[in-house]
């Protein structure tokens, strides 16, 4: 998710806080885009703050004070953490398509990145599929939301002859309401005319 921090915390610090005395290592890595935030390490002895990334502290127990902090390497964090790493659920894809001006018709580019689109449905095995149909600022707000609808039911048509299954997909329209280029009303934006879809 964005803008939230990843914080990989091994079993025994989890422990820790539970008051087992056990020994452990919290390592704060950045989020799938590259974003950092911000880890309070504490216990009764005081505490550590990680706002770095791979910036890391060692807890001995509840009383001590957590170490000193240190940064780690990638490859370090990948030896010590394979497992942690590995266990973690994997981040969704998005996917936008683009449709020609006033119509639930793909453009070329967008029916072009199709085969890309199935490909990551049949690799991830997904079982969460949403669907999201959007509209310009043309026309008035009613009209855009049954456009949006309708994108975005083409685009599950299209999604379910490719081997999704239709239990998996969830539709919503937000016809020109959320949209991705900012305008005023009445501006035919191409990049506003889209679907979006989220597979989980």
């Amino acid at each position: 998710m964005k803008n939230l921090t990843k914080t990989l915390l091994c079993l025994c610090f989890v422990l820790v806080l539970a008051g087992c005395g056990a020994r452990s290592t919290v390592v704060l890595i950045p989020d799938p885009d590259g974003n950092v935030g911000q880890l309070s390490v504490l216990n009764e002895g005081g505490q550590q703050i990680l706002n770095e990334k791979n910036q890391s502290v060692n807890v001995i127990d509840q009383k001590t004070p957590p170490g000193k902090v240190k940064t780690l390497s990638d490859k370090e964090i990948q030896t010590s953490f394979s497992d942690a790493l590995a266990a973690q659920p994997l981040q969704p894809i998005t996917f936008i398509l683009y449709f020609l001006e006033g119509a639930d018709e793909l453009t070329d580019e967008s029916k072009a990145i199709l085969p890309k689109i199935f490909q990551t449905m049949q690799s991830k095995d997904s079982t969460d599929i949403v669907i999201s149909g959007h509209t310009d600022t043309v026309g008035e707000k009613e009209y855009n939301y049954k456009l949006s609808l309708e994108r975005a039911q083409a685009t599950y048509k299209i999604l379910v002859a490719n081997g999704a299954n239709p239990a998996n997909i969830s539709v919503t329209s937000h016809g020109e309401g959320n949209p991705l280029i900012k305008t005023a009303d009445e501006v035919a934006e191409p990049k506003n005319r889209r679907v979006e879809i989220t597979i989980r």
